[in-house]
């Protein structure tokens, strides 16, 4: 059926050029409707999902749409297509001249024609659409997506809103200074600029990959008046005995959670405080999801899919908060995604048991999703992310079913920078990006199958001191890794 109409709509448009000198399409789309469509739409309208309900009350199996650059085109081609001889017209909705509530634009027909077959005629119906481009691009969004960006502060991402907290506390506590470990960098930062206001000294370990990778994000520290070491360091015990356990190391958050707080635990009027994972961190961070759930209902916006991605918990686990206190009462209920690198798949491949936060094996135990504390993540971009245990708040919520999980590649990751680099006019952090990958992922899903949803999901940061990485993408230098089980 479709390949007789679209073979009319060929013959048409050339007698059109023909006669006209002008070509009113610009182009054709066919399309068979999914099976999970057709059921959907029959229990949306209570009928039994069977084979003769389907041909009896699902009329757009068979859809063809006509993309024209002006309005007065779709009328001539209606025309011209209800005046076939082999075809019937069933029946004709104008959208344009009535448009739908939602500001929907579009000319319908039902059509029916013979089609041949070897032992019988079957007469077949065909859903045509006839719109504008500017009717199509508007009625293409099955989805709308919005993000609450947290990178426009000095320190380029949320983790200031826990970092001026803590630095607080500890000088009101009479601290001389705090240490700390840093992954991409963000949290070291963020913690320098807010110990800078507070005149409290600040020592930085920072994954040894990411202090090479990242040498500007290190400056910017520095320049707030932190000590920065790379880490695993030969600084400090756990530093030398991780080395030396594992030769030419690039290091990851837990070796240097480790060393942190071996220094804070050997210097006298210093304390160790932790940028993500532990519950306080991801309190200060509900600042993220109360904003954004006072712009989403501000606007009467009713969010569907939340999308974060997931290191430590700390940005997924403050987006999500007030939306999981919902579901928790009962009051609302959410599709909540939390996104993690294939390289560091914590909650995707992880397990739910009691384990130390820290390589070293000196903080206490935590019950989380991990994957094992001495499990040292390849040496991906997405710094900030290579953790291998997850918040307790947020792995016990993944354990009940209230978050799903998804792992993904960081080629796929930073391509999906790119689309929202050149869309939206902001570098991603490569972090945040795991995030902007499933949401576009989840967006294109909308548009095969024309469900309606809307997707929120954080923008953490910026990504203006991961140009190596950027760089490495663009060279196509940039690989995936995905450990082995028994790694």
């Amino acid at each position: 059926a479709l390949k007789e109409v679209g073979t009319k709509l060929d013959i048409l448009n050339d007698e059109f050029v023909h006669i006209h000198k002008y070509n009113p399409i610009e182009y054709i789309k066919k399309r068979i409707k999914t099976p999970e469509s057709i059921v959907k739409k029959l229990k949306r309208d209570n009928y039994e999902v069977t084979i003769e309900n389907m041909v009896k009350y699902i009329k757009d199996i068979a859809g063809i749409r006509i993309v024209c650059s002006f309005t007065s085109d779709i009328y001539r081609l209606a025309e011209m297509i209800g005046k076939q001889n082999d075809l019937t017209v069933v029946s004709i909705k104008d959208y344009i001249k009535h448009p739908k509530a939602s500001g929907y634009k579009s000319f319908h027909m039902q059509v029916s024609l013979p089609i041949f077959l070897s032992d019988r005629v079957v007469d077949t119906m065909v859903e045509i659409q006839i719109r504008t481009i500017a009717m199509d691009f508007w009625a293409s969004l099955e989805h709308k997506i919005y993000y609450k960006f947290e990178g426009n502060n000095t320190s380029g991402s949320h983790k200031l809103n826990s970092a001026i907290a803590q630095a607080y506390y500890a000088k009101k506590q009479g601290l001389k200074g705090v240490t700390t470990e840093t992954g991409a960098g963000q949290w070291g930062t963020a913690l320098s600029m807010a110990c800078s206001y507070f005149d409290l000294d600040c020592q930085v370990y920072m994954v040894k990959v990411s202090y090479e990778q990242k040498p500007f994000r290190r400056e910017v520290m520095r320049t707030y008046g932190a000590q920065v070491t790379p880490s695993p360091s030969m600084n400090t015990e756990i530093g030398r005995k991780i080395n030396a356990e594992f030769p030419g190391t690039t290091g990851s958050l837990g070796c240097a959670i480790s060393e942190a707080v071996e220094a804070a635990t050997t210097q006298e009027g210093y304390r160790y405080v932790l940028g993500s994972v532990l519950s306080q961190v991801l309190i200060h961070q509900t600042v993220i999801g109360l904003e954004t759930k006072a712009a989403l209902d501000k606007y009467g916006v009713k969010a569907d899919m939340i999308i974060g991605c997931a290191g430590g918990g700390s940005n997924l686990g403050g987006l999500i908060s007030p939306f999981a206190g919902e579901m928790l009462r009962g009051e609302a209920d959410y599709e909540i995604i939390a996104v993690e690198p294939a390289s560091c798949p914590s909650l995707t491949r992880g397990r739910y048991a009691y384990d130390y936060c820290d390589t070293g094996k000196i903080c206490p135990l935590a019950k989380m999703y991990t994957l094992g504390s001495g499990f040292i993540p390849s040496a991906n971009h997405a710094g900030g992310l290579r953790y291998h245990g997850m918040s307790s708040i947020v792995s016990q919520l993944y354990d009940d079913g209230y978050v799903k999980a998804r792992s993904v590649e960081q080629t796929e990751v930073f391509k999906a920078a790119e689309t929202f680099a050149r869309v939206e006019g902001i570098l991603p952090a490569p972090e945040s990006s795991h995030a902007i990958k499933v949401a576009i992922d989840e967006a294109l899903k909308c548009k095969e199958t024309g469900e309606e949803k809307n997707i929120v999901f954080g923008l953490t940061g910026t990504g203006y001191f991961d140009m190596y990485a950027y760089q490495k993408y663009n060279d196509g230098e940039m690989s995936d890794y995905i450990p082995t089980d028994e790694e």
